[in-house]
């Protein structure tokens, strides 16, 4: 799939030409660590609804997508750390769609090193990356800052891609369970998928957040998004901070043997910051005993290695 070149925005044509694979798959996997507690273990394959877009990347960047195509922006500005796949999903979009791309990345040493793999497919999709201190970083909303850091007529895309348009995306992920999940467990990092996904369940469905970094802000954060999206907080959600493993970017011997044998055991290699900590946290629940006997469990699967 080529990039557009055409000296106008991307309009609906555009779009629909980046062919999601929606509703995403459902899969039903055996694992005794589930069965011998009576729950069933599902997959949602939000990891194959675009092999450039992948999860909720997709689901809260098409949004945000339409509506800088709709201002007439030719630009895209967005904000990330180090290994961020929105990063790397926005400047894939860029690509595809015929953006011109700026990531704004956390941490101006970094600049002084090689890129790591994720910022370079940044690069080479066409981002421009662009280095600031973590303090500056930290003011990143602060209309002094964006002034400094945002061209003119460049459509700003927020970290992680969580705003209310990207909550609202996000919904339709809770739609496409309704009736066949009673617990869906998704990764966090910054509290979008979790406020839309809850707020597109139904009957008495629920959501369980498993934050990636540590610090204890999403629950305030996910309920910002809801009130901003949804008019107040909507559906059953809590937030698990047990499992973040040292925080973003963190892992440990334990977590990646854990992947290793989710893998074998499945044949699908989990994602290891995300994805990986979400499967180690729904696991521990089923081994401590949290659901009952009959629940079916949903794991999100919001992206891939």
């Amino acid at each position: 799939m080529g990039s557009v070149t055409s000296d106008n925005p991307p309009g609906a044509a555009e779009m629909a030409s980046l062919r999601p694979c929606l509703p995403s798959p459902l899969t039903e996997v055996t694992d005794e660590r589930f069965t011998r507690h009576g729950l069933r273990l599902l997959l949602k394959r939000d990891d194959l609804i675009h092999p450039a877009l992948p999860g909720n990347k997709w689901r809260k960047l098409e949004p945000n997508l339409r509506a800088a195509a709709e201002s007439g922006a030719r630009t895209l500005l967005t904000f990330g750390g180090a290994y961020s796949n929105h990063l790397r999903a926005t400047a894939a979009a860029g690509r595809l769609l015929g953006f011109e791309t700026i990531g704004v990345v956390r941490g101006d040493e970094l600049a002084d090193r090689p890129l790591n793999e994720s910022l370079a497919r940044c690069a080479a999709d066409g981002m421009r990356l662009r280095f600031v201190d973590r303090a500056t970083y930290r003011r990143k909303t602060e209309p002094d800052v964006l002034a400094a850091l945002v061209p003119p007529g460049a459509f700003v895309i927020p970290e992680g891609g969580s705003n209310a348009a990207a909550a609202r995306g996000c919904a339709e992920l809770g739609r496409e369970l309704r009736g066949v999940a009673d617990v869906v467990g998704v990764a966090c990092g910054t509290g979008g998928t979790l406020a839309g996904l809850a707020a597109g369940l139904a009957g008495d469905a629920r959501a369980i957040g498993f934050p990636v970094l540590k610090g204890g802000f999403l629950g305030a954060e996910t309920l910002r998004l809801q009130e901003a999206a949804f008019g107040g907080r909507t559906g059953e959600w809590t937030l698990d901070d047990r499992f973040h493993f040292g925080g973003y970017g963190k892992r440990s011997a334990g977590l990646d043997t854990f992947a290793a044998d989710f893998a074998a055991r499945h044949g699908l290699e989990p994602e290891p910051l995300y994805v990986a900590k979400m499967l180690y946290g729904l696991t521990a629940l089923a081994q401590e005993g949290a659901f009952a006997s009959g629940t079916r469990v949903v794991a999100v699967i919001t992206g891939a290695p």
